[in-house]
């Protein structure tokens, strides 16, 4: 019995661009699946034309609001008919800024494996893509939505941007990016580097990189479009 970390596409219609053989093969070992989204999830699986019966299936929820007594019965009940189980995250890498952390923990607790499997990741992508530093980095998640703590965490994390050269990434609910994005440029110095990640893996989707005074030349409309914004440095040494 194994717990095996599938990952799903990030963008729609790329799972057969992105996703290696093993989540396939890891799928066609499990009959039992932990997910954020059951719709999601099954649409996912038929995606991948396997030949597998969806209805045959068995899903349960784990999302935030999921119980830990409730998942940890779940995982009992599948170790101990030795059938092992699959988690799949709404998009990305299950456990990365997802819910399926909170299985991951219980199967080291239960002494079960666990198999990560590789797939794509929005955060590490956006990274990748900004220039800023991969040795020093640190995900946030979501800002304050009240506009003083919201401020002041900019602040916060701009000042560490130039005091430490860490690269500081987070997210927002896509129907307040722009909100965030006009925060971003009225609490950051000129200077700053801001990076977007939009839409990332998708036609129209992007990964730039400009400090706040360009940005302001050439706002992009995000509204209703899954961001990561990145604050950070160049990492050139201007040594030719």
């Amino acid at each position: 019995m194994k717990i095996y970390l599938i990952p799903c596409p990030i963008a729609e219609n790329t799972a057969t661009q992105v996703l290696a053989p093993e989540v396939s093969q890891a799928i066609l070992a499990c009959q039992h699946f932990l997910v954020e989204n059951v719709r999601t999830a099954r649409r996912f699986i038929s995606e991948l034309k396997l030949g597998i019966k969806i209805e045959d299936l068995v899903f349960e929820i784990l999302d935030k609001d999921s119980s830990e007594l409730l998942v940890e019965k779940f995982i009992q009940t599948q170790a101990q008919a030795n059938h092992s189980i699959g988690i799949i995250s709404e998009a990305g890498c299950p456990g990365i800024a997802d819910p399926g952390a909170l299985a991951v923990s219980i199967a080291h607790k239960l002494q079960i494996e666990v198999v990560s499997l590789v797939g794509p990741s929005s955060i590490l992508l956006a990274l990748m893509g900004s220039g800023f530093s991969g040795q020093s980095f640190c995900f946030h998640g979501y800002l304050p939505i009240d506009k003083s703590a919201r401020t002041k965490k900019i602040e916060q994390l701009q000042k560490e941007v130039e005091k430490s050269g860490q690269t500081q990434l987070f997210i927002e609910t896509p129907y307040r990016n722009n909100a965030l994005l006009a925060d971003l440029l009225q609490y950051c110095p000129k200077h700053q580097l801001i990076c977007i990640g939009c839409d990332i893996q998708s036609p129209t989707g992007f990964i730039q990189t400009k400090s706040v005074e360009a940005w302001e030349k050439s706002l992009p409309d995000l509204h209703k479009k899954p961001c990561l914004f990145l604050l950070g440095q160049h990492q050139f040494t201007g040594i030719k």
